[in-house]
């Protein structure tokens, strides 16, 4: 493994558990740009150079910027929290400490195949072999894809649409 892997690697196990453990929401979403960041650095590592930078236009750039506007717009903080009780604490751990179980036991027999340079692909993240293969093999679920964000363009706009004389508080 290779130092800069390792390096990223850390560096992501550390902002995700900024994202979770900060007790600033502004904290929180700056935490999970550097997650995407580090994440693309991963993708890089992999070859996969469009994969990095649609990660970091729209992830780490356009969605941020929404979940920042909303959190501010709402003005979260510390002092308007509800308190929660130790019961929803306590199921809260459960439900985790479930999850880990599950993903322990789902993994447990996993084998990863091993690097086989006979074998290596330089090729396989560039934007030509993606566009081939999401426009041969998966040509329906493209379209259809397609065709449901355009009902949401269309459903959020007609939902946003006001009347002559109609009044919105």
């Amino acid at each position: 493994m290779s130092p800069l892997f390792l390096f990223l690697s850390f560096v992501a196990l550390l902002s995700a558990l900024g994202v979770v453990l900060a007790k600033n929401p502004v904290h929180s979403v700056l935490f999970l740009i550097l997650t995407f960041f580090t994440l693309s650095g991963h993708y890089l590592l992999l070859n996969a150079q469009f994969l990095a930078a649609v990660n970091i236009i729209v992830y780490a750039g356009a969605i941020m910027v929404l979940f920042l506007f909303v959190i501010m717009f709402l003005n979260l903080n510390e002092e308007t929290e509800p308190h929660k009780p130790a019961l929803a604490k306590f199921a809260a751990a459960i439900a985790g400490g479930s999850l880990l179980l599950i993903l322990v036991a789902a993994l447990r027999n996993v084998n990863p195949a091993g690097y086989d340079p006979a074998n290596f692909d330089s090729q396989i993240g560039m934007v030509d072999k993606l566009g081939m293969v999401l426009f041969k093999d998966y040509a329906l679920p493209f379209e259809l894809a397609s065709i449901l964000l355009l009902a949401a363009m269309v459903g959020s706009v007609m939902l946003g649409k006001r009347e002559t004389g109609e009044r919105n508080f």
